[in-house]
C-alpha cells in the first residue's frame, strides 16, 4: 500500500497561476474584433434628370459599432456603390475616430450616376422598380490605427455590404454586411 504525502500550499505557485489566468483573460478580451457597419437609412437629397440619364445625391446613414477595448482612428476613404456589378456611385467617409466599445451614426453623402444605370441596366432596373426591391452592393476599405499605451497597431477593415432597397421610397428592406480585419505589426 502506497501513501501519498499531502502537498504544501505554495504562495508563489498560486500567484503565478492567478497571474497566468488574468493575463490569458486580458489577451482574449483585448483580441481585436471587426467593427460592424450597418446602413440604417438612405435619404434622397437631390434628383436631376439630364436626359437620357438621371443623377441622384443621397445621404447614407450608417451605424458603426466599435466592440474593441481601445479607440480607433481611421483615414478618409471612399465607399464604392454597385448595381448589378457596375459602379453606380461613391460615398465619402471622412477621417475620424471611434471611441472604445461605442456605437454611433455616421452620415455619408453619396452621388449616384444614372448614366450607367440607363446605359446597361434599364430593363433590370425597371423590373426591380416593378417588384419594389433592388439590390445594391457597397465595398469599402477603412484603414487606421488602434493605440494601446505606446503601441500603435495599424489595421485595415474590408467591408462588403449587400443592401436590398425599395427603389420607390428608398427604404432599406434587408442587408448583409461582412467585414474582415487585417492587423499590421509595426
Amino acid at each position: 500500500m502506497t501513501t501519498t504525502k499531502p502537498q504544501k500550499w505554495s504562495w508563489p505557485s498560486a500567484i503565478i497561476g492567478a497571474t497566468t489566468a488574468a493575463t490569458t483573460a486580458a489577451l482574449i478580451t483585448a483580441k481585436p474584433k471587426d467593427p460592424a457597419f450597418e446602413v440604417i437609412s438612405i435619404d434622397l437629397t437631390s434628383f436631376k434628370l439630364n436626359f437620357p440619364a438621371l443623377d441622384a445625391e443621397l445621404i447614407l446613414t450608417v451605424h458603426v459599432n466599435n466592440p474593441n477595448i481601445v479607440a480607433i482612428n481611421y483615414d478618409t476613404t471612399t465607399m464604392s456603390i454597385f448595381y448589378d456589378g457596375s459602379l453606380l456611385g461613391t460615398a465619402r467617409l471622412e477621417a475620424g475616430s471611434q471611441p472604445a466599445r461605442s456605437c454611433r451614426l455616421v452620415r455619408l453623402p453619396a452621388r449616384l450616376s444614372g448614366l450607367e444605370l440607363v446605359a446597361h441596366h434599364v430593363s433590370r432596373f425597371m423590373s426591380d422598380v416593378a417588384k419594389r426591391e433592388m439590390v445594391i452592393d457597397a465595398v469599402v476599405d477603412v484603414e487606421g490605427v488602434a493605440k494601446v499605451l505606446w503601441w500603435e497597431h495599424k489595421f485595415r477593415v474590408h467591408v462588403d455590404s449587400r443592401v436590398s432597397v425599395d427603389p420607390v421610397f428608398l427604404d432599406v428592406i434587408d442587408q448583409d454586411n461582412r467585414s474582415q480585419m487585417e492587423l499590421f505589426v509595426s
